[in-house]
Parts: C-alpha cells; sequence; structure tokens
C-alpha cells in the first residue's frame, strides 16, 4: 500500500512511472487493474498539444479496451482502412489494410495525442484510486537501489524523494531516467526534416492516409495528409536539406505552402493553423529495456519513424507486455527473471519496427542521391503500370512475433493450424450467452485457455484448469477456460464459432488446444489437448506470494 508522508506526497510506491503520455498512463491503468498502486510523474501541467501521434492501430485500441478507454476513443476518433499515394498530380498507389464487416476495431483510428492522453489518464482514475498523477512534477535524479530506487521529483512545492519498488521510464525521447543511468541510444538518425502542422478546415474528403510526391503544389516536397476529429488536418511536408530548421516553422514560411497544397488538391474552405512542429526520422534503441528495478518503455526506450505509424503503437505495446509480468512479480506470484522476457521481446519488436520503419523513411525521405533516383523510378514506372505499386506500400503497423521467446511453450508433434507460439492471438467474431462478442474482448486480464470442439463440451481435466481470482480485481494469473464450439448453445464457459471465424484463423481440429498469455499473445499450441502440458506451461506464474 501507498504510505502517505503528507495530504500530497508518498514516502514509498510499489512502482513510480516517469512520464504521464498514453504509454505511461496507459501502463499505470493496466497494473491498477491487477491491484498494482503507482505513482505517475509528468512534466506538463495537462496532456499534450498538438496532434503528435495519430494513428491508433487495432491492436492499440484492443489494448485500451482493457481499462475501458476505447469506447471514447473510437467514438472520438475518425476510424480508416487504407490510403492514396499521388506521384505529382497523378494516383500511383491505393492500398486497403485488411478489413470486415464484422471486425471488433477498424484497423486505424486517427486522434490527437492529446485525446488519447485524456481517455487513458480517465481510464487509470477509475481503477480503484489506485494511479496518483502529479502534473507540473519532474523527476530530476534516479538512484538504483537492489531493492527499488529512490527517485528525487522536483514540483511546484519543493524537492520530493520517493522510494519506490519499480521505476518505469515512460518520459520520452529526451528521459531522463534514461540520462540518469548513463544509458545511450544506438541506430541512425535521418538527416531529411519534415515539418508538422495542425490546421482546421472543413471537408467532406474521405478518411485515408494520402500522400503526394514532388506535387506541383511544392515541388520536390514529400506532403502526408489525415484528417482528424474537430475538422483538423495533420499536415507533415518535407523542407529541403539546406532550409534552416528555425526559419522552416515560422508562420510565414509555412502558412504559404500549406496555402498552396490545399488549394491544388480543391480545398478551398477557410482554414486557420493550430500547431506547427519538427520532426526527423530516428531508428534508435536500447540494447535493452530492463536494468535492475529500473525498465524503459516507450520513447524513453526507442525511437522509430512516423512512417508506418510504428512510435505510439510500439510504446503502447511495451506497456501491455509489461504490465502483467511485473505485477506478477510484484504480486510474489513469479521470478523477477519473468521481467527479462519483456526487455527481449520487445528489443526483438523495436529491431523490427526499425527495419520496416527505415524502408519507409528512405522511400519517404530518401538519405542520399542514390535513393532519390530509385524512389523516382519506381513513382515513374507506377503511373504506367500499377502492377509496381506494392514497391510504394507505407507498410502500416502491424504486431510483432516473439520468435524464440523464452515463453514460447515448445511445438507439439502434429499440425496446430495456422498460428504458432508468440503470435497474436487471430481475432475472431463469436456468439455468446449476451449475443455477439469477439474473441479478443476475453484478452488482457488473465491466461485463457482455448479448446475447439465440435459441440460445447469441456474435458474434465482441461475445465479444472480454470481458477478465480480472490480478490475481485483482474489477475494476471487467473486462468479462464473457453470451449470454442461449431454449433450449440453458448454457456458461461463456451462460445460459438457460427460463421467459422476461429476455427479458420486457427487452423484449428477438433481437440485443439491453444494457451492465449494476458497479452493476448500465444503462449502454447496443442493439436490434441494436454491439460498436464498446459498446467506445465502456467506453472512459473502461479506461485504462491511470498
Amino acid at each position: 500500500m501507498i504510505q502517505p508522508i503528507s495530504a500530497h506526497w508518498h514516502e514509498q510506491v510499489p512502482v513510480l512511472i516517469a512520464g504521464g503520455g498514453p504509454v505511461g498512463m496507459t501502463l499505470a491503468a493496466l497494473l491498477a487493474r491487477y491491484g498494482i498502486a503507482s505513482l505517475v510523474i509528468e512534466m506538463d501541467a495537462s496532456y499534450c498539444t498538438g496532434s503528435r501521434a495519430i494513428c491508433m492501430s487495432r491492436r492499440s485500441q484492443e489494448i485500451l479496451a482493457w481499462v475501458g478507454a476505447d469506447k471514447p476513443l473510437v467514438d472520438k476518433g475518425l476510424s480508416w482502412v487504407g490510403g492514396r499515394s499521388y506521384y505529382r498530380d497523378k494516383e500511383v498507389l491505393h492500398f486497403q489494410m485488411p478489413s470486415e464487416p464484422t471486425q471488433r476495431f477498424a484497423p486505424m483510428v486517427n486522434i490527437q495525442q492529446f485525446y488519447a492522453e485524456e481517455f487513458a489518464h480517465k481510464a487509470a482514475l477509475a481503477q480503484g484510486g489506485l494511479v496518483d498523477v502529479r502534473w507540473s512534477s519532474k523527476v530530476v535524479a534516479v538512484r538504483p537501489q537492489i531493492h527499488g530506487a529512490q527517485v528525487d521529483i522536483e514540483a511546484a512545492d519543493g524537492l520530493h524523494t520517493v522510494a519506490a519498488d519499480w521505476v518505469v521510464a515512460c518520459d520520452g525521447g529526451r528521459s531522463t531516467v534514461r540520462e540518469q543511468l548513463g544509458l545511450q541510444l544506438v541506430g541512425t538518425q535521418y538527416e531529411g526534416r519534415y515539418v508538422i502542422v495542425d490546421v482546421v478546415q472543413k471537408t467532406r474528403r474521405a478518411v485515408e492516409r494520402l500522400a503526394w510526391f514532388d506535387p506541383p503544389s511544392n515541388p520536390g516536397s514529400t506532403i502526408l495528409m489525415h484528417r482528424q476529429p474537430d475538422d483538423v488536418w495533420r499536415i507533415d511536408y518535407q523542407i529541403r536539406d539546406d532550409e534552416d530548421p528555425v526559419e522552416a516553422v515560422k508562420p510565414e514560411n509555412v502558412l504559404p505552402r500549406v496555402q498552396s497544397h490545399l488549394a491544388m488538391i480543391g480545398e478551398n474552405e477557410p482554414w486557420e493553423p493550430l500547431w506547427i512542429s519538427i520532426y526527423n526520422a530516428k531508428c534508435l534503441t536500447l540494447e535493452s529495456y530492463r536494468h535492475g528495478r529500473v525498465l524503459l518503455a516507450g520513447d524513453a526506450a526507442h525511437l522509430v519513424p512516423i512512417f508506418g505509424v510504428r512510435g505510439l503503437n510500439s510504446g503502447l505495446d511495451d506497456a501491455a507486455n509489461l504490465a502483467w509480468k511485473l505485477a506478477l512479480v510484484q504480486q510474489g506470484k513469479a521470478a523477477d527473471a519473468l521481467l527479462d522476457s519483456y526487455a527481449t521481446e520487445r528489443v526483438q519488436a523495436t529491431r523490427e519496427n526499425i527495419v520496416y520503419g527505415a524502408k519507409s523513411t528512405e522511400f519517404m525521405a530518401p538519405p542520399n542521391y542514390g535513393f532519390k533516383l530509385l524512389r523516382e523510378a519506381a513513382l515513374r514506372l507506377a503511373t504506367e503500370d500499377r502492377t509496381v505499386s506494392g514497391l510504394l506500400n507505407p507498410r502500416q503497423s502491424t504486431p510483432v512475433e516473439y520468435v524464440g521467446s523464452a515463453l514460447n511453450w515448445p511445438a507439439q508433434p502434429g499440425d496446430c493450424g495456422m498460428v504458432r507460439a508468440g503470435m497474436p492471438a487471430p481475432e475472431a467474431k463469436l456468439r455468446g450467452i449476451t449475443g455477439d462478442t469477439h474473441l479478443s474482448a476475453g484478452f488482457g486480464s488473465g491466461f485463457v485457455v482455448l479448446y475447439f470442439a465440435e459441440h460445447a463440451a469441456l474435458p474434465i481435466e482441461l475445465a479444472a484448469l480454470a481458477t478465480t481470482s480472490r480478490t475481485g480485481a483482474a489477475d494476471p494469473a487467473d486462468v479462464q477456460v473457453i470451449c470454442i464450439a461449431s454449433q450449440g448453445q453458448p454457456t458461461v464457459s463456451t462460445r460459438i464459432d457460427e460463421a467459422g471465424q476461429a476455427r479458420e484463423r486457427y487452423g484449428a481440429l477438433n481437440g485443439s488446444a491453444y494457451l492465449v498469455r494476458p497479452d493476448g499473445y500465444l503462449m502454447g499450441c496443442w493439436p490434441i489437448a494436454n491439460a498436464q502440458e498446459i498446467a506445465a506451461a502456467l506453472k512459473p506464474f502461479q506461485q504462491e506470494p511470498t
């Protein structure tokens, strides 16, 4: 429990989260859902300004749903499934992301980052009073110790020292915690710069990701556009290498370029600017995201280019991966070596994101003359032969497979179908006792065992694996066992796969079983359900608290 040293501050906390952006707030909400209290330290007085990270993936929407932040985000945001690219004034690409009428969430939702922060913050505050957020406060020193860390915090009422069992740095690209630990990001930083502009203008244009290469409105530049809520356009455009970045963001230099482009695409409604910033792409990561009792997540741990929208989305995946593991360790139900898997899995994910992000960056903002020639050749060819337009695809963010993770249960003899341990568990629409539901709606709490059968019936030994939390809160060590039946009537432990989506996407046969982690990732697959092996896979996460 948090022990207050005054009416306003705490002497010791289980978890101190540096940074109250969407990653920090989401992590705090997830931990609180598991009964873990946290103190969130945020330097700003409130939510951020400007659109910043704007595209929320389907996976991110699922994560936010675990804490009840999905509905306000989806209601406010603008969903989309594809986009268009143009070379000068000709369309050269129209891409569509996987989408279907039965889906729970759209592939992407456009929404300004400050809304994501607000919804995650409100979700955190709704988790039983376990989250204490301190605005206008800054972590200024971190002193790691064997069983935690001493953290100095500078606030309006003076300097405070708080002892934390665990510290999680979610304090962004200029992380104070990272600096205090003497850690260095490694990788590549690109020279090409983009000006980012938010403008208010009414439009009837469809919600799509739009890109122009060498447009007549701004010859030689690359321009990206996304519609946002509140009649906001987010516009990113590349500046020349010889342009002064300080001059480039001055309104007198920005507004004529924006006006020229809006006029070119026929957006003639009155408009006004809201926010202007500048950005250059970085492909950087720490070698490890765990350093004793200090962990790092989001931009504090890695910086990836905006192209492909892997920044905030990967940060939310960090929070999802870390929360259940940290909760189990803090509760004494798992050894703290479990947190090493957070570092290895998420570093692997970052490296994959960097590979795709670098490819997109080198196309969007060629780093040298050779890349520029290759890009122009591809664009010119695409105007004549649309079969090559796939070369222009921006490769939007998708969840990463944790290949070789220490948590993956060894593959079993036989056919597990379309999936394997380390992959995100596929989604499917099912029928439950209250009507239509989705498989992912059951993830994000504890472990889930999925058993496929023709009729609704669970083997006794599998049903015996189910546990129920005795605290009333979500418990990452809990196990839910669900029968996915092809026909019959749903029950508390049975879902009906009427359309066969689940069976098809898992490639399941009658008698197959799949173990899903609390973060919605597959941990093991059994062509023939084996309750004894599934119990062995769960054992490291169900120790008696010490």
